[in-house]
């Protein structure tokens, strides 16, 4: 597990840790781009999230498959989700620049604010394609028991998205438009890369070179039940944003950086929930379900664990985690206490990421996209009421905790049981 786990982490936290030098490098140009910025975060997280099952779709199905001895149809399985996340991304990526303006005004922002998110987003939209290419051949190397590959290609796109965002941005001039043509160009580099060690690892297994439409469609059927659990998850995460939005530039500023901060703990208490992924999908796939039960109950005493750590860390350097972002006081002095309140949920969400791994692993989508369904519609009125009770910040994420506690309550009831233990292939 921790074979797996440990580059996976490495690698999960770069998207996270890429964000935050973005929030770094942007937020010392001023609070309306920072808050921009918040916007535009917002909306490519959201759309990323909601295409994630290119990832985690393709971890379970060549993981299976690898399990039951079938590595040359894993292969097989792999190129077609390549292919559909060369669809879908080219989509994305022409719908959004068609539809951007109404889209950014759903959020509420207005005059620079708004000018700042649609500049980035105009611009980094165009690297949908290549991005979600990226998520799909992480997940077949994943599948292969391979998280190494990833992590080198990771660390690469993270070191030149930064060099790239301090030249554009300061030593260019282009502002907040430098940054997102950094994200662009590195991850436009990352993408084809690990694309191709894929593709050549599926030639030497001799599997077919080309997509086959059958097995694009049947990635796209597979993909549809985790892509509701996405949309419920980030549903959630996107009414909080907006809420935000609406308590000023100030509170979306100290969101856009404490949001960048839970992202980032969020994906290192994700690595091992990935790890289950693999790991599950495999011994599943092998009909071994008594090493499957064994296997939950380990990850979720780490998973838990790694949570009250990263948790006791959150709270003792609360005070200070603004200052690396903004010069503003106000949004400082907002960032750490709003940082408390993530300190609390961090073990909670330690148990809620590995149970979703396990889950994943499983393919016991339908489950979790029914589950996050309902903890989403639980959430929004808790949301609601403290935008119209002017609660502030602070409430606002202890209503996201709500959410939390919700998702960990119907993970573990499904846990306990063995429905979810579908054997083979």
């Amino acid at each position: 597990m921790l074979a797996l786990a440990i580059p996976a982490f490495a690698t999960l936290v770069s998207e996270p840790l890429l964000l935050l030098a973005d929030s770094a490098i942007v937020g010392h140009l001023g609070t309306p781009q920072l808050a921009g910025l918040g916007i535009a975060g917002n909306l490519v997280g959201l759309l990323t999230g909601l295409c994630v099952f290119l990832a985690y779709g393709s971890t379970a199905t060549v993981a299976r498959r690898l399990g039951a001895g079938d590595r040359h149809g894993a292969l097989s399985g792999g190129i077609d989700g390549i292919a559909l996340a060369v669809l879908i991304g080219a989509a994305l990526t022409a719908v959004l620049q068609v539809a951007l303006d109404p889209i950014v005004a759903l959020y509420g922002a207005t005059g620079d604010v708004a000018q700042y998110a649609t500049t980035y987003l105009r611009i980094v939209t165009f690297a949908f394609p290549f991005l979600l290419v990226l998520l799909a051949s992480t997940g077949v190397l994943r599948g292969l028991q391979d998280t190494r590959t990833p992590l080198k290609v990771a660390v690469a796109l993270n070191l030149t998205n930064i060099a790239l965002n301090v030249l554009f941005v300061y030593g260019l001039g282009l502002g907040i438009a430098g940054a997102a043509w950094g994200t662009l160009l590195s991850q436009a580099a990352a993408s084809t890369l690990l694309a191709t060690l894929v593709l050549r690892g599926a030639r030497r297994e001799g599997a077919p070179m080309r997509f086959r439409l059958g097995g694009v469609l049947a990635s796209a059927r597979a993909g549809a039940w985790l892509l509701v659990r996405t949309a419920a998850l980030h549903a959630t995460l996107t009414v909080t944003t907006v809420v935000a939005a609406r308590m000023g530039a100030t509170s979306l500023a100290a969101h856009q950086v404490v949001n960048s901060l839970w992202m980032f703990l969020a994906f290192a208490l994700d690595s091992i929930a990935i790890a289950a992924q693999a790991i599950i999908g495999r011994y599943l796939g092998a009909g071994d379900p008594s090493a499957v039960g064994g296997l939950t109950a380990m990850m979720v005493r780490w998973g838990v664990g790694f949570g009250v750590v990263l948790g006791l860390l959150m709270a003792a350097i609360s005070p200070w985690l603004g200052m690396f972002f903004t010069p503003d006081a106000g949004v400082q002095a907002l960032v750490g206490r709003v940082a408390l309140v993530v300190a609390v949920l961090l073990p909670l969400a330690g148990l809620v990421y590995v149970l979703d791994g396990v889950l994943i692993g499983a393919g016991d989508a339908r489950y979790l996209a029914l589950a996050g369904t309902v903890v989403a519609l639980v959430h929004v009125p808790f949301a609601l009421w403290v935008d119209a009770a002017g609660a502030g910040l602070v409430w606002l994420w202890a209503a996201y905790g709500i959410a939390m506690a919700g998702r960990g309550l119907a993970l573990a009831l499904r846990a306990r049981g063995t429905e979810w233990q579908r054997l083979g292939a």
